[in-house]
C-alpha cells in the first residue's frame, strides 16, 4: 500500500500565529518541530495499516519547512519549489491514499491562520460554483486521479470544511479556532497519538477509489486586486466574470497546475506578506 502525505503548517498541533509558521519568525523553528511530530504521527499510522511506500510533500510556503532528518526514516521527502502540482506534488494514481496533514480552512473562515493560498489576496474561490480553498482542491484533484483523501487534520474549522466537502473523510481537530490567531490547544501527546489513532484506522477500512470525474471543471477566484486579474487575462483561457474575478475551464489536475501559474503571477504583482 502506497500512501502519500501532503503537509501544510497552519493546521500543525500547538501553531496559530503567523511567527509560527514563517521563516525568520520568533517561533518558526518550534514550529518546524512540531510539524514534523505530527507528520511522523501520521506516518506510524500509516505504517500501522500496513504501508509499504510513503511519499510526504511539504506543501507549506518555501515548502522547505520540514528538516529532512527530522521525519520518520519511513518516509521519503519532496522539499523546495518550484512544483508543479505545489501542494500535490508527486502524487500520482499509483497511489492507494492521500492524506492531509496541518490543513487550514479557506478564506473568509473564522479558522486558525485560514486563507486560500495566498493570504488575503484570494478573497474567494469556486470550483463548479462550489466554494472551495486549499482542502477542496487538494480533494478534487485527488480524486481525478483516482486517489482517495481518507483522512485531514487540522483546527476544528479545517476539519468541517473537509466533512462539508466529503464526509467520509476521517479528520482529526488537534486545536479549536478562538479567532484567526488564537485557538485552545489540546496537548501534543494527545494530539499525535489521535493523529496515529485515526490515520490507521482510515487506512485500514480499504479505501475506496473515487468515482470517475468530469472531464471539465471551472475554476473562478476572485481577487482582491484588478491588476491581477487584468494580468491573468492573457493566459490563454481565462476569462473575466468582473474587474477583479477570472476563471478558467479544463480537466483536473491541469486546472489545478494552471491555478500554480496564476499565483506565482499574483505574487510578482502584488508581493504582499501572506498574514497582513
Amino acid at each position: 500500500m502506497r500512501i502519500f502525505i501532503s503537509v501544510d503548517m497552519e493546521g500543525i498541533t500547538g501553531l496559530v500565529d503567523a511567527d509560527d509558521v514563517q521563516p525568520g519568525g520568533r517561533d518558526y523553528e518550534r514550529g518546524r518541530t512540531m510539524m514534523a511530530e505530527d507528520v511522523n504521527a501520521a506516518v506510524r499510522g500509516a505504517l500501522a495499516a500496513g504501508a509499504t511506500g510513503i511519499l510526504v510533500n511539504d506543501a507549506h510556503g518555501p515548502m522547505r519547512n520540514l528538516l529532512p532528518e527530522a521525519l520518520h526514516p519511513a518516509a521519503r521527502l519532496v522539499r523546495g519549489k518550484p512544483k508543479q502540482l505545489g501542494m500535490l506534488e508527486g502524487l500520482t494514481g499509483e497511489y492507494d491514499a492521500a492524506l492531509c496533514v496541518g490543513y487550514h480552512s479557506r478564506a473568509g473562515a473564522l479558522g486558525v491562520l485560514s486563507h486560500s493560498f495566498m493570504g488575503h489576496e484570494i478573497e474567494d474561490m469556486w470550483l463548479d460554483g462550489r466554494p472551495v480553498g486549499e482542502i477542496g482542491l487538494a480533494h478534487a484533484t485527488a480524486a481525478a486521479l483516482g486517489v482517495p483523501v481518507v483522512a485531514l487534520t487540522g483546527d476544528d474549522a479545517a476539519c468541517a470544511e473537509m466533512t462539508e466537502w466529503d464526509a467520509s473523510v476521517v479528520t482529526v481537530p488537534v486545536k479549536y479556532a478562538r479567532d484567526r490567531f488564537a485557538a485552545e490547544l489540546r496537548p501534543a501527546a494527545e494530539a499525535r497519538a489521535a493523529i496515529e489513532e485515526a490515520v490507521a484506522r482510515a487506512l485500514s477500512q480499504d479505501p475506496r477509489r473515487p468515482a470517475p470525474c468530469a472531464a471539465e471543471a471551472t475554476l473562478t477566484v476572485r481577487w482582491q486586486s484588478a491588476s491581477v486579474a487584468a494580468t491573468l487575462l492573457g493566459i490563454p483561457g481565462v476569462t473575466a466574470e468582473d474587474p477583479r474575478t477570472v476563471r478558467a475551464s479544463g480537466p483536473l489536475p491541469a486546472l489545478y497546475r494552471q491555478f500554480g501559474v496564476w499565483t506565482r503571477v499574483a505574487a510578482s504583482l502584488t508581493n504582499q506578506p501572506p498574514y497582513c
